[in-house]
């Protein structure tokens, strides 16, 4: 379980395929806290430490993780958030997160306005993908307000600190992110429906 409040980022120092598996080496400044077995949530996809060795760190996703997220878009360099799960008795600063990615969506609007940045993305319109204005997304495994929540597009505004502390800085037109949508508004949303269409 996750807030959504970045802690720190994270480099991809290498990338190598076993089977369906993607194994991913990453060098963060917490590394040295990690133990194997640590779950982390890296772009919002919720990740088990394998490996540590010296600075970097190893984390293994499975094929179904690489369909449903932006993994397969990593690169050596790639930037990615990183967030360690929450304590009980900590302050939930951001909102309840699972670190189970729901789908990717593409950045269609990264603009600058008056020191605050606003985004807009697409994604595949669903019954179970649901936003509301002024509702929480969690948006590459940043806990973000929605601003603009339409079926499959969400936008949402950011303030300088969360721009210049994640790898918000480097989206653009075209990006591809990692959506987890609100716990509660699912679980509202697969009620309203009932669970003849599982």
């Amino acid at each position: 379980m996750f807030t959504g409040i970045i802690e720190s980022i994270g480099e991809i120092i290498s990338l190598n395929r076993e089977g369906s598996n993607l194994h991913v080496d990453l060098r963060c400044d917490f590394t040295h806290e990690l133990k194997i077995d640590q779950s982390l949530a890296h772009d919002g996809v919720c990740l088990t430490v394998v490996a540590i060795k010296d600075d970097n760190y190893t984390v293994t996703a499975i094929e179904e993780t690489l369909e449903r997220s932006n993994l397969r878009e990593w690169k050596v360099g790639t930037l990615v958030n990183l967030e360690r799960a929450m304590q009980l008795g900590d302050r939930l600063d951001g909102h309840i997160v699972q670190g189970h990615v729901d789908l990717i969506g593409k950045c269609t609007r990264a603009d600058e306005k008056d020191g605050s940045w606003h985004y807009q993305f697409e994604y595949e319109a669903d019954s179970g993908h649901v936003t509301v204005s002024k509702g929480s997304i969690t948006i590459n495994g940043v806990s973000l307000t929605v601003v603009d929540s339409e079926p499959g597009l969400v936008g949402t505004a950011i303030i300088p600190y969360t721009h210049e502390h994640t790898n918000f800085k480097t989206l653009k037109k075209g990006s591809v992110v990692n959506l987890e949508f609100d716990i509660i508004g699912k679980y509202v949303s697969r009620i309203s429906r009932g669970y003849t269409n599982v």
